[in-house]
């Protein structure tokens, strides 16, 4: 197997996915609030399902906004050669993707809201099949990925 990329993304990314986590965990604690809600007003539902709901979410709260978001950026890897882009990361299932620099149709650079509070982007490269990200760069980092990729997609193309 090759060795691993050489490129890490962003230390500010932690941060940034730990309030992503938490706010997409907001969503789950609708659940016991609707159940508590309807068991206040019933003499027949059981309580101890709340209980239960409840603990789930607050685990599911504790992993998304604080353990995921750091072993995700330990993770995360990227490396950029003259004929390929060698992308790293997961979680549990650790996935390895070789873009080859021929195939790449389209490069760009995206950030949202908390990113953007972060100074930091998100770098999309698109081929005919699939779309691939290389998140939370620090803007300056993302400008020069696109860049770089850019111009190895274009040599790649003048070379065919």
């Amino acid at each position: 197997m090759r060795p691993d990329p050489d490129k890490q993304i962003d230390p500010s990314a932690v941060p940034a996915w730990r309030i992503t986590g938490g706010l997409s965990s907001l969503f789950w604690w609708t659940i016991p609030f609707v159940y508590g809600f309807v068991a206040l007003g019933s003499d027949t539902t059981p309580g101890w399902p709340i209980l239960v709901i409840t603990g789930l979410v607050v685990l599911n709260t504790i992993l998304q906004a604080s353990i995921i978001p750091k072993i995700r950026w330990r993770r995360w890897r990227y490396q950029i050669d003259e004929y390929e882009i060698y992308i790293k990361f997961g979680i549990f299932v650790i996935r390895r993707i070789l873009i080859p620099v021929n195939r790449i149709q389209h490069v760009d650079t995206r950030q949202g809201p908390i990113l953007r509070s972060f100074g930091l982007s998100t770098v999309t490269i698109t081929t005919a099949a699939t779309t691939h990200e290389i998140p939370a760069l620090s803007d300056e980092v993302a400008d020069e990925v696109r860049n770089t990729i850019s111009n190895l997609a274009r040599a790649a193309d003048q070379d065919v």
